[in-house]
Parts: C-alpha cells; structure tokens; sequence
C-alpha cells in the first residue's frame, strides 16, 4: 500500500511511525509534518529522530506553523517539551526537504501512477492547504484514515478531541472533500489501551520495544487502565480492519463558540437526507490491538 503519512510527533505519533516504518505492508513515499502535540519545528525534528532510528530513508517535509484561522495550542504538557519525552534519540543526521509539505504532496501525486492513502494524525492544516490550491491532485488519493473527533465527550475540551480542536477550519475542508474518509476518534482510541506489563513485555523484545516502552511511560496521557495509544489506530485499521467496529454518517466540525471542534455525527439521520460524508470507527477490539502491536514490534529489526 502507497501511503503519506502527515503527524506531529507526538509520542502516540512516534509509536505510528514506527510501526508503518517497519511493515513491508505499506510503502511509506512521503512522511510529512504539522504543528501539533508541539511545534512544527520539533514534530519535523521527531520525525526525522524516528526515521533514522530505524534507518529509513524516506523523504520528510516540513508543513504548517500554525492553524487556518485559530490561535495554535500545543500539547507539551501531555508529550513533553520536546514532544517525545522519555528517550534520548541521537541528533538527526539529515535536514528535512526543501519543499513543504504542500509542495512535496503535489509533487508525490502528480508524479504517482497508483493511487496513495492518506494518513493524518495530527491536524489537518497541511490537508486544508493542498486541497485548496491542488484539488485536482485529489483524483490520486485512495482513501484518507484520519485520527480525531468524538462521537462524545472530548480530550481538549468537553467536547472536542485535540486534533480537530487544533485546526477545526481545516476539519471542515476535509469533511468537505468528497474524499473516502475514515475517521478514528476517541470512541476507540480511549479503549486502545496498554498497561504496564505490556510495556515490561515489548521493552524485553529488542531495541525498538525499550524505545517504544521509554516514550509510552513518559506519556502523560495515562488513564486507570493504561495509556491510549490514539494515532497508532490508523495502522492497525489498515493492517486489521477486523479489529474495529465502523458506521457511515454525516458528521459537520463547530468552528468558533464554546464547543468549537466539537464533532457533531447525524447519528439519527434527521438531517442531510439520509447522506453520509464520512465512515466512523465506533469500537474496537482492545485484546487483538494490544496483542497485534506487540507481535509488529518483535518483528522490527532493531
């Protein structure tokens, strides 16, 4: 499978990345980043940290500073200072392309012969931005899978989940697409829980696993249970589709007021005339997420 994959790393991110980098399922041509869980100077510089920690050679370009319109929030407070807190990488070895991301999307699809799945799991600002000044390229794209939203209550505010409350203008424009849309929200990204002995288990495996268990501890975003690995569902959606429960609706993005980012789903479909926009992951079976995480980290290389 031909992916881009567009993050902010982010330790959740990290662990996403490190998962696509080392599955001969996927055919990672572009990672691309975005102010986010810190800023886009630090996600480019994690990003760049991971790629070369596993010895990958794949393009990365940098993207959006900040949001359309909103004032940008970053999440330091959950991933630390630096964004991935808990392990001391070496100092990136490459500088990210010239282009930005935009620039490095366009180019990417214009040049492909195959279509390419999109994967976003920070915000959507670098989305919003090539989609309007490149719509045609969107004839390229696959599929889109999406980490955000919430059919419920929500990580950054009551109401709103933290990717779509970072750029809610730019969720807009992606619900708007036409594209297929998969959208992973907290729904299911809450129950992809792993505990402590999870993280004892993946450190014994190899290097790739003590990395992985390192950030994860250091991950303030822990709940009874454990911790959520929110971004790292994208792959396993695409990897085990089985593992996930899905339905279509119509789901519209608040942009300003008290419940701005707020996800609203049609879930009794009283409006739009019976249509959908956007297919949303509801449930996921937390035992075979966990189990099928651990089984993709024994098998990295390092």
């Amino acid at each position: 499978m031909n992916v881009i994959i567009d993050t902010d790393p982010g330790i959740d991110d990290a662990v996403a990345l490190s998962v696509i980098l080392n599955n001969d399922c996927f055919n990672v041509q572009l990672i691309t980043t975005v102010a986010g869980n810190v800023t886009v100077e630090k996600t480019t510089k994690n990003a760049l940290k991971i790629a070369d920690f596993f010895h990958a050679t794949v393009p990365i370009a940098a993207g959006a500073s900040r949001p359309l319109i909103k004032t940008f929030e970053d999440a330091a407070r959950i991933h630390g200072e630096s964004g991935m807190a808990g392990y001391e990488f070496a100092e990136p070895t490459r500088q990210p392309s010239v282009q930005t991301a935009v620039e490095a999307w366009h180019e990417l699809l214009t040049q492909s012969s195959e279509k390419i799945t999109l994967i976003l799991t920070g915000s959507y600002t670098n989305f919003a931005l090539w989609y309007r000044e490149y719509p045609k390229d969107a004839a390229k794209i696959d599929k889109v899978i999406a980490m955000g939203g919430t059919l419920s209550s929500g990580n950054m505010t009551s109401a709103a989940e933290f990717n779509v409350f970072t750029d809610p203008d730019a969720a807009k424009i992606l619900l708007a697409s036409e594209l297929p849309i998969t959208m992973i929200g907290l729904d299911v990204t809450l129950k992809a829980l792993v505990n402590q002995k999870w993280l004892d288990d993946i450190s014994a495996l190899n290097q790739s696993g003590s990395m992985i268990a390192s950030l994860i501890s250091h991950y303030n975003d822990r709940h009874v249970d454990g911790w959520p690995l929110h971004d790292v569902n994208t792959i396993g959606y695409l990897c085990h589709p089985d593992f996930y429960q899905a339905k279509r609706l119509w789901v519209d993005v608040i942009t300003d007021g008290p419940a701005i980012g707020e996800t609203v789903a049609d879930i009794r479909a009283a409006y739009h005339q019976g249509q959908t926009n956007v297919t949303v992951v509801t449930d996921i079976n937390q035992p075979a997420f966990a189990q099928w995480l651990k089984t993709e980290i024994s098998l990295m290389l390092r």
